[in-house]
């Protein structure tokens, strides 16, 4: 388990010690999507979702997610976050909500699982508000799709 930095020699997991840590600037890109019923993404688009205004909320929700990340995933680190942001945008084509987000800090660690986070909750923040109208409504493709800053250098799946 040497690879695995949550666990010690023992097996037993553990908070990671970023002490030694070099401080930089690291970013943190996201994306997932929301596929839907045709009807629905159009009553999204409409604005017609009864509990009001799905974009905006799930955009909200998100971005108070990425925050409160070391609250949901026990061993990440508490960070002091310099931004978060949320694109959401409807595709008809596909029939779906795609949830980009990018987070920004200048620490220790980085902030993929706060971007990670981030589009999780915006998505089910979508299924929650829409579920009224759609059960079927899938939360998928959830994934990193940048990383820079750390020792590790960037990760970009473009």
């Amino acid at each position: 388990m040497a690879d695995l930095t949550h666990f010690d020699d023992s097996g037993n997991a553990h908070m990671v010690d970023v002490g030694d840590k070099a401080v930089s600037e690291r970013v943190a890109r996201a994306a997932g999507q929301v596929t839907m019923a045709p009807e629905t993404l159009a009553r999204i688009q409409d604005g017609a979702i009864a509990k009001g205004d799905v974009l905006g909320v799930a955009r909200l929700a998100g971005i108070m997610a990425a925050k409160r990340t070391a609250d949901l995933i026990p061993l990440c680190h508490p960070l002091q976050l310099l931004s978060v942001s949320l694109q959401l945008s409807c595709d008809a084509a596909a029939n779906s909500v795609e949830i980009i987000a990018e987070v920004k800090v200048t620490g220790r660690t980085g902030v993929e699982m706060e971007a990670l986070t981030a589009v999780s909750v915006a998505g089910l923040t979508i299924y929650d508000m829409c579920k009224a109208v759609d059960r079927g409504m899938q939360l998928c493709g959830v994934r990193l799709v940048y990383k820079s800053g750390g020792k590790s250098g960037i990760y970009d799946v473009s």
